[in-house]
């Protein structure tokens, strides 16, 4: 087949390729020879001509045979196709008999429905056209009634302007050229007479009505751009009609475009007479004067574009007065203006307007700075009790046709409430031009954050003012959101007064402790620093938020001194020792340094009753800590007193108590040698370790504690001491009555010594004890077990007794424990367990005894005594 290939091809031209033939030429031709425009592929036909019709013969001689073949072939299958084409030619003529029978209906068709609708879509245009003109007459009517009805309501009006002013006897208030200056001004309301307020309402009344009437005549006028409302359908043919339903614009009317001056006009008195109104509520906070301004604006439908302007309006102005309030430049031309009215412009120098005053001129400029914002915290006041006055009359008021919540209406432009958007501004402001103001003038800075108690109590007085008019609260319990707000723009010079209170704080710690080691501060430094705080506490009390922020760094400047306190506190043996003569160094620098710890605490503790509990929250972790420091100092020294005392006491059992000595002896002798250390021991203490802490209400406690350790720790050890006879006994009496004089005098101090003795009945328990313990060593031993004769001591100190007299062993001598164990065991344990320990002690004896074949009647007796003394105790226990 690729001999066929040129006369395949579907852009074979027979001309052409005998053409290319003749000239030699490749059929069809290559790119870029004479004719590109052909495709390529095939290769060039170089032969003559002869050759070529030599090829074209036998190619035909070729084609025919191999058709003859074909059609020998397949002549069963040629026949049968042609027999099919006469059937097709018959199915053909019945479809196109068909054909012709639809086109026939298909003109029925037409001439039934085509022909009616186009007579119906004619009558359709002009029944569109009718309602049109019916519709314009409609609302030419109806504009040319409002029209006339507009004029009545304007003569109305102008009637009640003229009443209004003759009863107010002076000219109609012209309206204000800026909305910012009138919201502003604190005119005063003007003294109305019955006739006025009468002509004010029907005027009033009247504003609304014509507004009313202005809003549908925009409407009627506006009309134009709405869809039409027709009551036709649309048929969706091919062949539609074109929309015919575009209003006609009523101002295109001759009838009506007469009257559009007369509207204009009218809109523009209404609106500026609306506005008056509107300024004049907010300037004498007339709510009903408001409401109906308020009502007009809603007819003319502008109501949320007017809450905006006046909202934004009033906040710009406070913006500008809160600039201005912070300008040095105006202060000083001020300032320069009263110098040049006092002077005389003859005689004064006018030299440049200054920014910074100089030391002569400073006080000038500081009463000037502070009168600037009281003006400023008067006008602030008068905004916001504007602006909440609207939002009020806002909230209250409802449209009476279609009952809409005037602030709802607003709130369509607004993005919050009008009173959160004005705070919002006056916070921004605020902050700005006072960050701006202090940032530019180290003479504002330095005034307004060392004067900044009298600032704050400024703002005290705006939130009291604007308190009646509005939600706003500032009390020590509750503060609004809104005042945190306003005082966060002051954060920067609170934050200077902060700093400034807190270095005077750490200059009065660091004054204390000056003098170190070697002058450690004492009571008058711990005065001085709690006197510090107390007084910075007391310039902030006024303000819940200011005085929290002073306790915090309060609190730093006492951990600070803590700190430092804690470093100086000597902890080593020598600041226990009560070795004497004198007390050591370290005993003196903790008792100064404890004394100072003491009365800064006693001070500030003292403020719980001053402060509210916010407060007290702050500083009681470190007033804790100051009573702890304190208690970690003293509680060693006491602990090391306890200790030397009882020790001096235990000495007892080295004297022998039997009846060895001669009681005469024992009486003449005086005290025993335990007992004169004893007292020494005391004065020591007295006079050397607790005259060193300056703190009389807790060092009289410290006195009567040791006084009641002493006696205690004493009658203790006297009840066990053992052999016990009657000299002994008497040595005993002289002992207790040594004692009793030296606790006597270990007591006393400068404001009791015009007192006969001393406050024992402060002593307690222990004391008749003491008494107790003289007549119990004399008691005959059937009444040992009489709680009559035993009264005020201890049932232990009673079975000591009994134990002693009798051959029984003590309980420290059956564990082998010292007298000193024994007595710190009972300190150390509650007294069923000391019964206890005696009860099985007695068990013991009997137990031992029949063992070893003792006889029990030699203790019998004691045994008895010491049952029937804890069965008293017991029972008495049981009772209570």
């Amino acid at each position: 087949m690729s001999d066929y290939a040129v006369f395949a091809h579907p852009d074979f031209d027979p001309n052409d390729y005998a053409n290319a033939i003749l000239a030699g030429e490749p059929y069809p031709p290559q790119p870029g020879k004479s004719k590109p425009t052909k495709a390529a592929g095939l290769a060039p036909a170089s032969e003559d001509v002869s050759v070529s019709i030599s090829k074209l013969t036998f190619s035909l001689d070729d084609v025919e045979k191999q058709l003859k073949n074909v059609v020998t072939t397949h002549h069963e299958d040629l026949l049968v196709q042609a027999a099919g084409v006469s059937d097709l030619q018959g199915s053909l003529g019945s479809v196109r008999t068909g054909l012709n029978e639809l086109d026939s209906s298909l003109e029925k068709l037409r001439s039934k429905i085509r022909v009616p609708y186009q007579s119906l879509q004619r009558h359709v245009s002009k029944l569109e056209r009718l309602q049109q003109a019916s519709d314009i007459l409609r609302r030419t009517s109806r504009f040319v009634i409002l029209a006339r009805r507009l004029e009545l309501q304007l003569v109305e009006m102008n009637k009640a302007d003229a009443s209004d002013t003759d009863g107010a006897n002076g000219v109609k208030p012209k309206p204000p050229s800026n909305g910012a200056a009138a919201a502003a001004s604190g005119s005063g309301a003007r003294a109305e007479t019955p006739v006025a307020l009468d002509s004010e309402d029907e005027k009033e009344r009247a504003i609304a009505k014509a507004a009313l009437t202005i809003a549908e005549l925009t409407a009627l006028l506006d009309a134009a751009n709405e869809a039409p409302v027709t009551g036709t359908a649309h048929d969706e043919h091919e062949n539609g009609r074109a929309d015919t339903g575009d209003r006609v614009p009523l101002s295109s009317i001759r009838a009506v475009a007469v009257h559009l001056p007369f509207i204009d006009a009218a809109r523009a008195k209404v609106t500026t007479d609306m506005e008056t109104m509107v300024f004049t509520g907010l300037a004498t906070l007339n709510q009903s004067m408001l409401a109906s301004s308020l009502q007009t604006a809603h007819n003319l439908r502008v109501l949320p574009d007017l809450v905006q302007n006046l909202v934004s309006d009033l906040s710009e102005a406070v913006e500008g007065r809160i600039r201005s309030a912070f300008d040095l430049t105006r202060i000083s031309k001020d300032i320069m203006a009263k110098d040049t009215a006092s002077i005389g412009q003859g005689l004064l120098y006018k030299s440049r307007v200054r920014t910074e005053p100089t030391s002569v001129t400073a006080p000038q400029w500081t009463a000037a700075l502070w009168g600037s914002l009281e003006s400023l915290i008067e006008e602030m006041a008068d905004c916001c009790i504007k602006v909440y006055t609207l939002e009020k009359v806002l909230k209250v008021k409802r449209d009476p046709v279609t009952d809409v919540v005037f602030l709802d209406e607003a709130m369509k432009v607004l993005e919050n409430k009008p009173s959160t958007t004005f705070w919002a501004s006056l916070g921004r402001s605020l902050e700005k031009n006072a960050r701006d103001a202090a940032k530019g003038s180290s003479f504002l800075q330095q005034t307004l954050s060392t004067g900044y108690p009298r600032l704050l109590r400024l703002f005290h007085s705006f939130f009291t003012k604007i308190a009646v008019h509005t939600d706003t609260v500032y009390t020590q319990a509750q503060q609004s959101p809104e005042t945190i707000l306003i005082l966060r723009a002051l954060s920067n010079f609170e934050s200077l007064y902060l700093s400034r209170s807190s270095n005077r704080l750490n200059e009065a710690v660091g004054q204390a402790f000056a003098g170190g080691a070697r002058a450690p501060p004492g009571m008058s430094e711990g005065i001085n620093v709690a006197r510090a705080v107390a007084n910075e506490l007391d310039s902030a009390k006024f303000d819940p938020l200011l005085v929290q922020s002073v306790a915090r760094y309060a609190v730093s400047s006492l951990e600070l001194m803590l700190a430092r306190g804690d470093n100086l506190i000597s902890r080593d043996r020598a600041a226990t020792s009560l070795l004497g003569p004198v007390a050591s160094p370290q005993l003196l620098l903790n008792a100064s340094l404890a004394t100072c710890v003491y009365h800064a605490w006693v001070r500030l503790d003292k403020l719980r009753e001053e402060y509210p509990e916010g407060v007290i929250a702050i500083l009681l972790p470190a007033t804790t800590k100051l009573h702890d420091t304190f208690e970690r100092v003293v509680n060693p020294l006491l602990a090391a007193i306890r200790r030397e005392l009882g020790a001096v006491i235990s000495k007892l059992h080295r004297m022998d108590f039997s009846d060895s000595v001669d009681p005469l002896t024992a009486m003449g002798g005086g005290p025993s040698p335990y007992m004169k250390d004893l007292v020494e021991k005391l004065a020591f203490v007295k006079n050397e370790v607790l005259a060193l802490y300056t703190v009389p209400e807790v060092s009289r406690q410290w006195v009567l504690s040791i006084v009641r350790f002493v006696i205690k720790t004493f009658v203790l050890h006297a009840s066990i001491a053992k052999p016990l006879g009657e000299s002994g006994k008497l040595q005993l009496t002289s002992d207790m009555t040594e004692l009793e004089f030296g606790l006597s005098a270990f007591m006393a101090d400068k404001a009791q010594q015009s007192k006969r003795g001393a406050d024992w009945d402060a002593v307690g328990d222990d004391y008749r004890a003491l008494r107790g313990m003289r007549q119990l060593l004399f008691l005959d031993n059937a009444t040992l077990a009489s709680p009559r004769h035993t009264a005020g001591l201890p049932p232990l100190i009673v079975l000591h007794h009994i134990l002693v007299r009798s051959p029984i062993t003590l309980p420290h001598a059956l564990h082998g424990w010292a007298e000193a164990e024994y007595v710190r065991w009972v300190e150390e344990h509650s007294e069923d367990e000391a019964w206890t320990l005696v009860d099985g002690d007695v068990t013991h004896w009997e137990k031992v005894a029949e063992a070893e074949g003792r006889n029990p009647g030699a203790a019998a007796e004691y045994v008895r005594l010491a049952r029937t003394v804890l069965a008293n105790a017991q029972q008495k226990v049981v009772a209570t």
